[in-house]
């Protein structure tokens, strides 16, 4: 459906960012929400804030090095991720290989990054919804770790949607800094960069 290519895209922006989570306060630092924390410590370390409403997200516009980039908080809740993304993706007429996602993985253990330049949605419903929506898997995305279930039969939404423990609370905080640092070195350099970077 979306064509992939580098080049600046005629709606004005190199790059969309999207962070994924589920609205609300009840949600606020649990393993799912990663992605709308690093998104959040991008803003910071870019000076600007996602309050502004469009896209079923709160958004912010931004420069990074000599790009311009759209940064996506979608408030659709997680499975629903991919109205927002490809609405912004539609309007501002961004390919897919330009399209920037965070998100969580319950599937590493915590204190680790895994960057990929393409990929399934290995179980991840956010990113599943992403994908079948813009109809392609070939948009970079940083993956924080969350740690693995404890036991099989732990119900894996309890898992997600539960806070990390307080001894793991700053670990979490550093990833999710590198996360955003990983973010910045897409953008301005490529993805192998970034890769051989900060994947740990």
């Amino acid at each position: 459906m979306f064509s992939k290519f580098k080049k600046s895209p005629s709606g004005g922006f190199d790059y969309l960012i999207v962070g994924l989570g589920n609205p609300g306060l009840q949600y606020e630092k649990t393993r799912h929400n990663v992605g709308f924390r690093a998104v959040d410590k991008l803003c910071d370390e870019l000076g600007t804030k996602c309050d502004r409403s469009k896209f079923k997200s709160l958004y912010t516009d931004a420069k990074i090095g000599d790009k311009r980039v759209l940064i996506l908080k979608p408030q659709t809740y997680m499975n629903n991720s991919g109205q927002a993304v490809t609405e912004a993706m539609k309007f501002y007429k961004i390919p897919i290989g330009n399209v920037i996602v965070i998100s969580d993985d319950v599937t590493l253990d915590v204190g680790r990054l895994r960057i990929r330049a393409k990929g399934s949605a290995g179980g991840h419903n956010g990113l599943k919804d992403i994908i079948e929506l813009s109809g392609s898997d070939e948009f970079p995305r940083v993956k924080i770790a969350c740690g693995q279930k404890p036991h099989p039969d732990y119900d894996m939404k309890d898992w997600v949607l539960g806070k990390f423990p307080k001894e793991q609370e700053k670990e979490i905080e550093q990833i999710i800094s590198l996360a955003a640092d990983a973010v910045e070195c897409i953008v301005k350099t490529d993805i192998n960069t970034a890769m051989n970077r900060y994947n740990r």
